[in-house]
């Protein structure tokens, strides 16, 4: 009885280890924990242009909606809820990149 119970629990663990991940699952960048939540902008803020993350230069829509918040009247687009902390570290960068973009 010990001897099945023993062997059904491996043959579970190595299901679960074997089971297919998807391509999203495989291609998304170390910046996000895989977890996407809902965004929230401003609609009187100056649209984001940018067609990629400005933190990691992924393309953005590639995994998933991104990650949409305003910045003193600028919206911005993060491939990713983890981008965020990278964001928030020094966002004078991020934003000069976007408004760039606004500019051409």
């Amino acid at each position: 009885m010990k001897k099945t119970i023993l062997l059904t629990a491996l043959a579970i663990g190595a299901a679960a280890l074997t089971m297919k991940l998807t391509a999203a699952d495989c291609a998304m960048p170390s910046c996000c924990g895989g977890a996407q939540t809902e965004t929230v902008a401003d609609s009187a803020a100056k649209p984001d242009l940018l067609t990629t993350c400005p933190v990691s230069g992924e393309k953005l829509g590639e995994m998933g909606k991104p990650f949409t918040f305003t910045y003193k009247d600028q919206e911005v687009k993060l491939c990713c809820k983890g981008c965020k902390k990278d964001f928030d570290k020094n966002p004078d960068k991020y934003i000069a990149k976007i408004r760039a973009a606004d500019k051409k």
